[in-house]
């Protein structure tokens, strides 16, 4: 099961940045047809050359507060029990965009109240450097009787 937010603002990647031409050096236009890569300049050899490091998005957080899922009713009557995967698409501002099943518990009550759960919960984003960026984050929520809720 696949679900997106509509409401949900995508964000827009910046556009590459083309480097301008030296004054007096004669402009070169590139078309879609030229079929040679264009020149890359050798990287510097500073710290700034270097990719920032990722940090993946988390849940974890305590201040996060992130309430587990009910246990539904009809799951609990039959004794199914189980461990759904989800996989999350959350966005810079920790909101999820996207939900989706990665691993079924096996059973489609189970898997429908873990994604329910997760769409209201609130993440860690994902850094690139110390900024915040999209990035997916697995979510495992495991159903066993005997617990007061899933986790």
């Amino acid at each position: 099961m696949v679900t997106s937010r509509s409401d949900a603002a995508v964000p827009s990647l910046p556009a590459p940045s083309v480097p301008a031409a030296a004054p007096g050096a004669p402009a070169v236009a590139a078309s879609r047809a030229d079929a040679s890569p264009a020149p890359v300049a050798a990287p510097s050899q500073g710290p700034a050359s270097a990719p920032a490091p990722y940090a993946p998005p988390s849940f974890g957080a305590r201040y996060l507060d992130n309430p587990k899922p009910a246990y539904p009713m009809v799951a609990r009557r039959r004794g199914l029990e189980g461990t759904v995967r989800l996989e999350v698409r959350v966005s810079a501002e920790g909101i999820p965009t996207s939900v989706k099943v990665r691993d079924s518990a096996g059973h489609e009550a189970l898997d429908e109240a873990a994604t329910t759960a997760v769409w209201h919960w609130r993440f860690v984003p994902a850094r690139r450097g110390g900024e915040a960026v999209e990035g997916v984050v697995v979510v495992p929520i495991r159903f066993r009787l005997g617990d007061d809720e899933a986790g």
